[in-house]
């Protein structure tokens, strides 16, 4: 039965059942990986944000407040015209975004799930790899 609180052991299952640890320097190697899913995670995040940024200027700066708004009273198709004359995001950013998002995704629930062993070392593992990801990757975001 697995302890539903928080405990400091060189033994605990990680995510699935080949990745038994059950010495101090098996739980060394994985506190490190553990810190490398969570740099990764950080690493991704920022990337999705830069990725988002690089697609920015494709977006027409036609698009406002005003046209996404109401259509004048006097014309039903006046609104509507306008919209269908703005090109869609393109079709390679978007599945790059798409792909990045799923990325990201499986990595978070992969560090969460590595916490929710209760086991101390892998959560301070997580939270020191969440902490130098961000002290690495978000001066990132100001490169251009």
């Amino acid at each position: 039965m697995m302890p539903m609180h928080f405990y400091f052991s060189d033994k605990v299952v990680l995510l699935f059942d080949f990745w038994n640890v059950h010495s101090p320097a098996g739980m060394v190697l994985s506190v490190v990986v553990i810190m490398l899913l969570a740099v990764l995670y950080e690493a991704i995040k920022v990337g999705k944000v830069k990725l988002i940024q690089r697609t920015m200027p494709i977006i027409p700066p036609s698009i406002s407040q005003e046209t996404l708004g109401e259509p004048e009273r006097g014309s039903i198709n006046m609104g509507t015209t306008h919209l269908t004359s703005i090109p869609k995001i393109q079709l390679p950013w978007h599945v790059a975004q798409t792909f990045i998002h799923v990325v990201q995704v499986v990595l978070g629930y992969l560090v969460m799930l590595a916490v929710m062993s209760y086991n101390s070392w892998i959560f301070l593992g997580v939270i020191v790899g969440s902490a130098v990801g961000y002290y690495v990757a978000y001066p990132l975001l100001r490169v251009r």
